[in-house]
């Protein structure tokens, strides 16, 4: 017969093992926000001061990434990448994301709506034909910063100050930019201050950086639009090689 334990043992066990289930859960909860994604679009840099990386696309087949199509070179923003706001912990290593401040949100993201300037597009994303009413607010005192609306239904003041008309060959002497793209969900609740207005989107030349987008050939961006499944909850990840070499088994990425 086992000796019975003393009540300050079975406590203190309980409490361990408490302790244990609660560490547990933190470590699971960062791939359990992405665990039903079974589409993951893949961007590396070097370091966080690279303006350009490279996107892989990835189909999760169980319990395993399997890479779909060709890798693909992109630009992203100007001043490299900082931590956004999206699905993973917060991080504190490394630059913060802020409004402005020219660098991509690393991290990982929801893939929300695609948008361009024809009135459809061969994807199965929700879908927005863009006019040249439509802004993106990146004012971050307005109601509406960080989402895309008609200013024929929140009125012009409420996108006063805006930098981010949506028809560029409209408002910015025909550029190409956003002819087709799609929204990266990062500070989805609009934080003030945390940046706005980050879409994946055509680039201008391989070597021009973007205020905070990713951007790429059309090519690239065709394929993506035509392979997303918004059923497959698809998601975009963002990080310096560094960091995604720290990350990959704990936030269950695919391997390099």
């Amino acid at each position: 017969m086992f000796p019975r334990p003393s009540l300050y043992r079975l406590l203190g066990t309980l409490a361990m093992a408490t302790t244990l289930g609660a560490s547990a859960a933190v470590a699971f909860e960062a791939p359990a926000a992405w665990s039903v994604s079974r589409q993951m679009i893949v961007v590396t840099t070097d370091d966080w001061n690279a303006d350009h990386g490279v996107l892989r696309a990835y189909v999760r087949e169980g319990a395993q990434w399997k890479a779909v199509g060709p890798a693909a070179d992109v630009t992203i923003g100007k001043h490299g990448s900082a931590w956004g706001i999206g699905l993973n912990p917060p991080e504190r290593d490394g630059p913060v994301k802020k409004e402005g401040d020219g660098r991509s949100p690393a991290g990982v993201f929801r893939i929300g709506q695609a948008f361009g300037y024809a009135e459809s597009a061969p994807t199965a994303l929700a879908y927005r034909g863009l006019t040249a009413s439509d802004y993106c607010v990146d004012v971050d005192s307005s109601p509406y910063y960080n989402q895309i609306v008609d200013a024929r239904d929140v009125g012009e003041k409420a996108v006063a100050g805006a930098t981010e008309p949506m028809r560029r060959d409209l408002h910015f002497n025909g550029d190409h930019a956003y002819r087709i793209g799609f929204v990266i969900e990062h500070n989805p609740d609009g934080r003030k201050g945390g940046g706005s207005c980050i879409f994946a989107h055509l680039w201008k030349s391989p070597t021009t950086g973007t205020a905070g987008c990713t951007a790429m050939t059309d090519a690239t961006m065709e394929r993506l639009l035509a392979w997303l499944d918004p059923s497959k909850k698809p998601v975009f990840v963002l990080l310096p090689k560094p960091e995604y070499t720290r990350l990959r088994e704990a936030w269950n990425l695919p391997a390099p």
